[in-house]
């Protein structure tokens, strides 16, 4: 049995008999006027944070998800477009689409606004999506590629991006790690299916990405997920596992290369107004701007001594001048 197919029987299982916290922490329950998220729905709430966030979702964006789960993140999309096949799901197991059809019948009772044929669910892989080309506006995975491998991973990220149109964005929340992890952890099917030992380091994640083309990558969250140690894994060491929330925009790719936000930001404080690098990038006195990796880069080297940078967070939130 491939990694694949036990990876598929455990979200079987999971839709079968709805199994609360199976791998995943449990994702915020978006409090929104006239928004009711059915119970079954949180009980099979099988990821590792958000992928709904209002910015990406203004003016009706045609709106894909991959690995529908009970269909939480699906209704939640489904709320900001309101319309027939505005959300398209798309799974590989039977069961988890029937059981999130099912859910959504539920949704309806609860939700004066919603009806089932704003979500058009479609059986289909990851790596091969039954989606045309750039078609969609926003793209979302919770907790499935890292799940994935090495090449896997790179089939699946490069439909993502052929079925995007230009400028649309991959909303993405998984699980990374930056300890090494020993081949037991790495090999044992059961543990990847379960969102613990595919877990990449963030250099990793992102460059995967980047080698699909995407031009501009936003890390939006970082935050604790889960620990593995030698009393419960084969793993000598304590082992700290993060989850990290990630969109991808097909942006162009720029000459110098990607622009990579993990949270800097600039700051002038000489005694001019501002300070404009004449590349772009203005910053008014005492006024913080967020700034890609590459930017902070170029601005540290100039060797100034009145602009400070900051360390990453790894949290953006918009705002930035790359």
């Amino acid at each position: 049995m491939s990694y694949l197919e036990t990876t598929k029987d455990v979200y079987k299982e999971a839709a079968l008999t709805p199994d609360v916290g199976l791998c995943c922490t449990t994702n915020p329950i978006w409090e929104l006027p006239g928004l009711k998220i059915p119970r079954i729905m949180q009980e099979m709430n099988y990821g590792c944070g958000s992928t709904v966030h209002a910015r990406d979702l203004t003016n009706n964006p045609k709106t894909l998800y991959v690995g529908v789960g009970g269909g939480m993140e699906l209704l939640q999309f489904a709320y900001f477009s309101r319309q027939k096949g505005g959300v398209i799901g798309v799974d590989v197991v039977d069961e988890m689409l029937e059981a999130s059809r099912k859910n959504f019948k539920i949704a309806e009772e609860q939700n004066d606004w919603f009806k089932s044929e704003f979500v058009d669910l479609k059986k289909g892989d990851a790596m091969n999506l039954p989606v045309e080309d750039n078609s969609i506006d926003v793209a979302a995975q919770n907790c499935l590629f890292n799940i994935f491998k090495a090449e896997d991973l790179k089939k699946a990220i490069a439909e993502m991006y052929r079925v995007l149109k230009p400028h649309g964005r991959l909303v993405m929340s998984d699980p990374t790690c930056e300890q090494p992890m020993n081949d037991d952890l790495r090999n044992d099917e059961r543990l990847r299916a379960l969102c613990l030992s595919g877990s990449l380091p963030i250099a990793d994640y992102v460059k995967a990405l980047t080698d699909a083309g995407f031009g501009t990558i936003e890390i939006r969250a970082r935050k604790p997920y889960r620990i593995l140690d030698p009393k419960h894994y084969p793993t000598d060491e304590l082992i700290y596992i993060e989850s990290i929330e990630v969109a991808a925009i097909k942006d162009p790719m720029p000459a110098d290369g990607p622009c990579i936000f993990t949270g800097k930001a600039a700051i002038y404080y000489g005694e001019d107004d501002y300070f404009d690098d004449k590349a772009g990038h203005v910053l008014l006195k005492n006024q913080p701007l967020a700034v890609c990796d590459k930017t902070a880069g170029a601005l540290a080297g100039l060797g100034r001594d009145d602009i400070f940078i900051s360390e990453s967070t790894f949290h953006y939130d918009g705002g930035g001048c790359c």
